[in-house]
């Protein structure tokens, strides 16, 4: 299995540290947010990378290099200009190949065990995508999106417990089937097309996660990180 690491965004929440460091390369115990992710997926058995890369991202090239030293091989998907998630997931699917693949945000910090995404991957069945997700943070995230009884993802409903998508998944090429190359698309509305066929599965993961989206959570995953060591 493949996976591609999403690292295009402009980090605005985080300025000024990524006025001149894209916030993948921002480090978290020393190292880079995206080398945790790159060390995870090389002892999960997965090794062959894409990540895509808007702003600054000549420096993430230099930064990361081939892979070699971080156990993986990275191949890139240059965009000129932002293109949202699905845009940018969409743009890379020639480097993909046309089996599941795992893509994982470059701004989380978690202990996600990737090697199950490989086995999610391979019980997908007629699914067109598996969504890790996290407990409602109590910081702003994303779409409150819920696990019906048959373990699909859905928006959230009255009574049900709220859950963030972690920024973790695992996706069939046709996911993207509706989006062109190079049109700039958010995911949600894939979501929600996927959803409605029900071809959306889910799990709750309860471990270790957070989205570093600010400074104050960058110095928190700071913190977090000695224990992971």
């Amino acid at each position: 299995m493949k996976a591609m690491i999403l690292a295009a965004g402009r980090g605005e929440r985080m300025r000024p540290l990524t006025d001149s460091c894209p916030k993948p390369l921002l480090e978290v115990g020393g190292t880079p947010l995206i080398v945790w992710h790159l060390r995870r997926l090389a002892a999960a058995g997965v090794t062959d990378v894409v990540i895509n890369h808007a702003w600054l991202g000549a420096m993430i090239e230099e930064r990361l290099g081939d892979g070699r030293s971080y156990g993986v091989n990275i191949r890139y998907s240059a965009e000129e200009t932002a293109l949202e998630t699905a845009g940018g997931i969409a743009k890379a699917l020639p480097l993909l190949g046309d089996e599941p693949f795992a893509v994982i945000n470059g701004d989380i910090f978690t202990d996600y065990d990737f090697a199950a995404l490989t086995v999610a991957a391979q019980n997908l069945g007629e699914n067109l995508g598996h969504l890790v997700m996290v407990r409602k943070a109590d910081y702003p995230t994303g779409r409150d999106l819920a696990i019906d009884a048959n373990g699909k993802a859905r928006l959230c409903e009255e009574g049900d417990q709220a859950m963030t998508f972690a920024g973790v998944a695992v996706y069939r090429p046709a996911f993207f089937a509706d989006i062109a190359a190079g049109q700039a698309a958010a995911l949600l509305p894939s979501f929600m097309r996927c959803m409605e066929r029900s071809l959306l599965r889910a799990e709750l993961f309860s471990g270790l996660w957070l989205d570093v989206g600010t400074v104050e959570r960058l110095n928190q995953a700071d913190g977090w990180a000695v224990g992971q060591r």
